[in-house]
């Protein structure tokens, strides 16, 4: 299975409202309104993830088709097929218009390799609603990894299993390598309490699965929800992922690619580069600018907006993943 991610984000002159504390640097956060539900696109050269904006590259005549060995991917997030509520009442829409969007090979560039969902594909468990998304992301014109999110196991995790955790692990974990990266799928949802979890059982495979990898050799790890503590209040954490990422500190080149929070928040702790995606449903308010993280409710006409999807691509001698946001809105 193969999936990529980068932190290196072009930004808007916004700024974001947080409490002190938090861990976030400031400067570095995207403003959901502005970012929420758009695309990335990630390259990874000589298996480390760089990123730029895919309007950027595109007005400057793209990333350019690269070498051989030279890949990207497409990450979407947080589909919520099943969700109608006034946030987005035609869900699978704009998950029909990630798709779309997600195939789209911008003049001078290469097919992405494949596609990951980092979670809550549906928002009921229901077998209808994995139906429906299975029927729409099917279209996309390549292979597609899955890890699921707490939505995805609220009847746990059976019909997600039968669909998408075919040869996994455990409840759903696994790793695989693509031209010289090892990718690693890891499920934080099983026992959500205030914040995600991994277990004992996970990271001991965890250890064992990254125990025969030399320190130089690319890691993207994705799961739903951030390993790292976005916003504790909310629950925007993983309780032990910080055992998670101690075994990664060896590693030269380390990306963490999340969803879960419906906007784009990124940070570099040392070799290690987080990056959250935005939705293809709806977006959630920035940390601790809200009552709540539920679902925003945004003028119908810019919804668009701040949906999309997030092209990676891998460009071997550059120190990152080329990271970038596409908005539903942007034309092709």
């Amino acid at each position: 299975m193969n999936r990529f991610i980068e932190d290196k984000i072009v930004q808007e002159n916004e700024s974001a409202t947080q409490p002190a504390g938090d861990g976030i640097d400031r400067r570095n956060f995207l403003g959901c309104m502005a970012w929420a539900g758009t695309g990335l696109l990630w390259t990874l050269s000589g298996g480390v993830p760089v990123s730029r904006l895919l309007a950027q590259a595109t007005k400057n005549g793209g990333l350019g088709v690269g070498k051989a060995e030279d890949f990207s991917f497409v990450q979407i997030s947080d589909s919520h097929i099943g969700f109608n509520k006034g946030a987005n009442p035609d869900v699978t829409g704009t998950l029909t218009k990630a798709i779309v969007r997600a195939g789209l090979v911008p003049a001078g560039m290469k097919a992405p390799d494949f596609m990951i969902h980092t979670g809550d594909i549906t928002q009921n468990s229901k077998a209808a609603e994995f139906d429906t998304a299975s029927q729409v992301i099917k279209s996309f014109k390549g292979e597609v990894f899955y890890v699921p999110g707490e939505h995805d196991f609220i009847d746990d995790g059976e019909q997600y299993r039968q669909r998408f955790g075919k040869g996994t692990v455990g409840n759903g974990w696994y790793s695989y390598n693509h031209k010289g990266v090892h990718f690693v799928g890891l499920n934080n949802c099983v026992q959500v309490d205030a914040m995600g979890n991994l277990g004992a059982e996970q990271l001991a495979w965890l250890k064992a699965d990254l125990a025969g990898l030399s320190a130089s050799t690319p890691i993207v790890v994705f799961a739903h929800i951030p390993l790292w503590m976005v916003y504790e209040k909310w629950g925007w954490g993983t309780a032990d992922g910080a055992q998670a990422l101690a075994l990664l500190k060896r590693f030269g080149s380390v990306t963490v690619l999340n969803g879960h929070i419906h906007q784009v928040v990124q940070k570099v702790e040392g070799n290690v580069a987080f990056h959250t995606a935005m939705a293809t449903a709806f977006p959630q308010p920035a940390p601790g600018t809200a009552p709540n993280p539920g679902p925003m409710v945004v003028p119908a006409g810019k919804l668009q907006s701040v949906l999309g999807v997030t092209n990676v691509k891998v460009v071997r001698g550059h120190s990152h993943l080329a990271v970038i946001d596409h908005t539903l809105a942007e034309q092709a």
